[in-house]
Formats: C-alpha cells, structure tokens, sequence
C-alpha cells in the first residue's frame, strides 16, 4: 500500500514538474518556459516576441510535416560552407566568429540554418508564387522614400590589430594603451565599394574613435578595427541599385503574405496558453 501511494506521488509530482514547464501548447505540441528563455537569449528579444516567434515555429513546423519538405544534412554543411566562403573564411572559422558575435555553438547554428532553409523552401511552396514583380513605379517610389537607406561611406580609415591570441587582443579592446609583441597592426583606408559587402556592412556600425567587435581574420588569427575616420557618405544612383530595390520589394511582399497566411493558421489553430513569461 505504501509504494503504491509513493509511486501515485511521485507520479503527480513529475506530472506537475511538466505541466509547470509547459508555457503555451499549439496544436498538442508543446513550448515550454526554458524554450522561451533560450529564444529570447538567441534572438535578442523580450518574452512576448520570443513567445510569438515559437508559436509560428510550431505552426511552421506543423506546415513543413503536412508539405513533405525536408532539409538534408548535406544542404545545412553546403549553406555554411557557402556562408563561411562569403566572408572569406573556413566553417571552423566562420564557427568561432558566430560564437563570438553572438554566443551560439556550432550545433545551434547548424539548427538555426537548418530552420533557415526549411523555412525557404516552405515560404516557395506558399508564397512565391502569389506574388508579383514590382513595376518601375514601385521601385522608383521606393527609392525615393529610402534614399538615406542607398547612402555610405566612401571609406574607412582604421588601424589594424591582429594576434593569434584572443585573450591579447581583448586586453588591447579594453585598455588602448596595452602593448604586445605578439599583436600586430597595420593602418590602412578600406573603400567602402573595395571590400566585401559583409566587411562593409561591419565597418559601417562602428563608431569613429572606437574598436570593432572582434573578429576571425581567415588565417586563423584574430582582428579588431580602430576606426580613426569614416569619410562622408556618398549617394547612389536609382539605376544602380534598382534590382536591390526590387528584391527588398519581393521579399516583404512575401513576407506581408506568409504572416497573413500563419496569422489565418494561428486563429483558426488550437493554441493554449498555460502561463505567461516575464
């Protein structure tokens, strides 16, 4: 009689422990409060939009089972590779330089690129085809209302810090005035219009006066950028940049009608909330 009341004690407790983990259930699936803790550390973002962001997970995810899409291992290592080939690095490289700027390991990035693609190929079978070319008027008007969004730097004027050593190069980020043999520098002006995009897009954050995250230099060392200069900004023209537009169009066309077709799946889903998260 006493195991058996133990063993309907321990049943309710483990029971509870679940329940009590559980934040919101859709469509049976479950999210739990440590699934919302993490996305609001991997994304950045407050409980509401973390919270808001696995429910259409899940109904994305319940989409991607219905549609029979699938993502191979194989296609996961050739996106990475092909990220890591963009930004003239290796995978170990581009690895440890995702870790640095935002703190996921290597398996949560291959989960992250994996939902990427998964998240593709659903958004073509749902939405590419509903959604038309944008006409030389939608184009020209956005440009004019986004010009500053098409302006630059013509160049970066910065000196270069490198060491093998990342615990070096973090002591000369803090305290300028730390010197090491084993880190070396170099002054150089990079144009905007010469470098990578992604090492364009980089520079363009930083401040004048202050150093740039650390990052891999892709020869197995490390770099930080002290950008003395940013020289001014520089316009470009319509017809160089129309294509860009006309993507930026495509792609939140696409985006206003995925999130008004799992904003028709999340009213008519059976969606839960067990307890909310602050």
């Amino acid at each position: 009689m006493y195991k058996i009341f133990l063993a309907l004690v321990l049943g309710a407790l483990l029971n509870a422990e679940v329940v009590n983990g559980v934040a919101i259930v859709v469509k049976g699936e479950a999210i739990t409060l440590h699934e919302i803790r993490e996305e609001m550390r991997l994304s950045k973002v407050d409980a509401k939009t973390a919270a808001d962001n696995l429910v259409r997970k899940k109904l994305e995810e319940a989409e991607v089972l219905e549609k029979k899409i699938s993502v191979s291992s194989a296609e996961v290592y050739d996106d990475i590779k092909k990220t890591a080939a963009r930004n003239n690095m290796g995978v170990s490289e581009l690895y440890e330089a995702v870790r640095t700027s935002n703190g996921l390991s290597s398996s949560e990035f291959k989960t992250k690129t994996k939902e990427k693609l998964l998240s593709q190929k659903l958004y073509a079978a749902i939405a590419y085809s509903s959604v038309s070319q944008p006409s030389d008027e939608e184009t020209l008007e956005y440009y004019e209302l986004h010009k500053e969004e098409f302006e630059h730097p013509v160049a970066f004027k910065a000196t270069i810090y490198t060491a093998e050593d990342k615990e070096l190069l973090a002591k000369k980020i803090t305290n300028p005035m730390f010197y090491s043999t084993s880190i070396s520098q170099s002054k150089q002006r990079l144009e905007y219009e010469k470098i990578s995009p992604d090492l364009a897009k980089f520079l363009a954050q930083a401040k004048p006066n202050s150093f740039t995250p650390m990052i891999p230099d892709g020869k197995g060392a490390y770099m930080t950028f002290y950008i003395t200069e940013i020289e001014e900004g520089k316009k470009v023209s319509y017809e160089s940049v129309k294509d860009n537009i006309s993507n930026l169009i495509m792609a939140d066309k696409r985006e206003q009608v995925l999130s008004d077709y799992f904003a028709r799946l999340k009213n008519n889903a059976d969606i839960r909330v067990i307890r909310e998260v602050e």
